[in-house]
């Protein structure tokens, strides 16, 4: 197995965020949560996170603004997930054009989710 990651969820949704929470703590992983992209953008230039996995749909700002800010203060070496109800090429495309390194669709299967973290020695 490889180290433990530093995990930032970014959900609007309290249970969503609580479900990826709980999934990610049970494969070892240190996890924190925010629940806007504010807070979101906030906690990323504040700690290091090897992880990023961001909801597009957020209501203060979209995921694909917080992962072009996320990228511009500082956080190009954390590898950022696009966790979206969108899931058309355009929507993949649209995600990888922000930033982010992967892109899932929900309701994401728990194995997919653990597939999309970069394996850390």
């Amino acid at each position: 197995m490889s180290r433990p990651l530093a995990i930032l969820i970014v959900e609007d949704h309290a249970d969503a965020r609580d479900t990826l929470r709980l999934l990610l703590q049970l494969d070892g992983h240190r996890v924190t949560e925010a629940g806007t992209g504010a807070r979101a953008v906030e906690l990323a230039s504040a700690a290091r996170f090897d992880v990023a996995m961001v909801d597009i749909g957020l209501p203060d700002m979209d995921g694909y603004e917080v992962a072009r800010r996320i990228r511009t203060s500082g956080g190009r070496g954390v590898y950022l997930v696009a966790l979206t109800g969108y899931g058309e090429p355009d929507d993949r495309q649209r995600a990888l054009a922000a930033g982010f390194d992967a892109h899932l669709v929900k309701p994401v299967d728990p194995d997919d989710l653990l597939k999309a973290l970069p394996v850390r020695g």
